[in-house]
């Protein structure tokens, strides 16, 4: 049993990276942790795209370019730390599901051109902090789709601190009460 740790916080003191590794500590599993910020990884190009494809044509899997999809493949679990910017989350992260999201690794399609999940988690934690209050977390929509559609990751779970840049807030005490929904979470399970 593993439990991949996506750190999508570009920032050192990220009260979203608090949280997540607040998260992390909680579980008993083994855990890999990514870096996105120091994994540096570009947007695909046309080029890179081309010598995927040729690759998974070929059935070759072996090349290091897949080695991130084969970890989230294989993850039992998986915590994404991703602040919210821009009614989303950090370039880093799209960059990332770029890479994963390979045919015959993370998903297939049958016969019928259904989507078939090859992904083993069975759950996933989404962790953002918000400097005010938003109603669309269009960051959360999307990886809950991506879990839901692609993945087969049905327990998809949003754990979120919001109103944290507000003038006068009390940030402590809103990560506290953060850090005491994971603790329910984990008592919970």
């Amino acid at each position: 049993m593993t439990l991949l740790y996506i750190n999508a916080c570009v920032r050192k003191a990220s009260r979203t990276k608090e949280l997540a590794d607040y998260l992390v500590s909680k579980t008993k599993l083994p855990v890999t942790e990514l870096n996105l910020a120091k994994l540096k990884l570009r947007p695909l190009d046309e080029a890179t795209l081309e010598q995927r494809n040729a690759l998974i044509a070929g059935g070759n899997f072996e090349n290091p370019m897949f080695d991130y999809a084969k970890m989230f493949a294989a993850a039992d679990e998986i915590v994404i730390g991703a602040p919210f910017w821009d009614l989303s989350f950090p370039a880093n992260l799209k960059v990332f599901i770029e890479h994963i999201d390979v045919l015959k690794i993370v998903f297939d399609y049958s016969e019928k051109g259904e989507v078939v999940p090859l992904c083993k988690a069975k759950k996933l934690y989404y962790i953002t902090t918000k400097g005010g209050v938003h109603t669309d977390n269009f960051g959360f929509g999307y990886i809950q789709a991506l879990c839901k559609t692609l993945y087969g990751i049905k327990d998809v779970i949003l754990i979120e601190a919001e109103n944290l840049d507000i003038q006068g807030t009390d940030v402590a005490d809103i990560l506290a009460q953060s850090k005491k929904q994971i603790d329910e979470l984990f008592r919970l399970w």
